[in-house]
């Protein structure tokens, strides 16, 4: 199947990292929000990461970012993605939310056109129940920050089919990118162990027993690490952890499911990581105060 012009639903950090990735793949992007503010922001976020990204790979043209930005159309409207060969939805980690969503989007799509969910831990079987093409459905955990980051996860779901596997497959492959194929279950294989460990690090903090510099630092220095897990729980946004686990304990119960008090009162308090500049550790733009970079 011939992919060309690329839906991304969401334009956080996670959308605007997408669809900057897509664009400098020679994609033609649709980025949508119902937020204009969040679409000016991610225009702003793409130019930037074009920037840094030119400085890094000591590639210096003036005009890479307004080439990149001219294959991303920023819009607040679903309509737009009638045009799509292709969408990948990135919205917030609820699922009624993204049920009502894909409905939409479902009756806006041409019939041919695959769904991509960029989900923390919502099973990809039960998101592609929300539309009435589940073959055209699949998973794909991509990681942050998206234009740096070589491999993701993709995830099958009970019905995906091999037209959907290996039309995803070439378009990570036109991205750069390498993937570890996967069978659906919530959390996947990242998020199902990941969660689990961002957790216990909170509760590590949460009982007095070392601060988040030295439970980051142990990972780090003792393991290899290259960020800790409290670090890590502020890239991915703490609220977006709470609910992750939040969505672990319906499938799984148990203890081991059940979000540290210090996280839910974090995430009450606003302090969520990077996108509000405060979580484990203090944040101010892209000057990060804390050893993991």
């Amino acid at each position: 199947m011939n992919v060309n012009s690329i839906g991304v639903i969401g334009a956080g950090i996670m959308g605007s990292g997408i669809a900057q990735a897509l664009a400098q793949s020679n994609f033609d992007v649709i980025l949508i929000d119902v937020d204009r503010a969040i679409l000016k922001r991610a225009e702003c976020r793409i130019r930037q990461g074009i920037r840094g990204e030119m400085l890094l790979k000591r590639k210096f043209a003036p005009s890479g970012s307004a080439e990149v930005l001219r294959r991303i159309e920023f819009s607040e409207d679903l309509q737009a993605l009638e045009k799509a060969d292709y969408v990948i939805e990135n919205v917030v980690e609820k699922w009624e939310t993204k049920r009502d969503l894909l409905r939409r989007v479902d009756d806006i799509c041409p019939a041919t056109c695959i769904f991509a969910a960029n989900t923390s831990a919502i099973p990809i079987t039960q998101i592609a129940s929300a539309t009435k093409r589940e073959p055209q459905v699949i998973g794909i955990h991509f990681m942050n920050p998206v234009p740096v980051k070589p491999t993701v996860e993709l995830i099958r779901g009970r019905r995906t089919s091999e037209l959907t596997i290996r039309t995803t497959e070439d378009l990570l492959s036109r991205m750069g990118k390498q993937w570890v194929l996967v069978n659906d279950s919530p959390g996947f294989v990242s998020n199902r162990v990941l969660m689990l460990a961002v957790n216990e690090a909170i509760c590590l903090v949460h009982e007095g027993v070392a601060p988040a510099e030295a439970v980051d630092k142990i990972f780090r220095e003792c393991f290899g690490h290259t960020m800790g897990p409290l670090a890590t729980a502020d890239l991915i946004g703490l609220d977006t952890v709470q609910l992750s686990i939040e969505v672990l304990s319906q499938y799984f119960g148990g203890d081991k499911y059940t979000a540290c008090p210090l996280l839910k009162e974090m995430v009450a308090d606003g302090r969520l990581g990077r996108k509000t500049g405060r979580g484990f550790y203090e944040y101010e733009g892209n000057d990060e105060k804390h050893p993991d970079i």
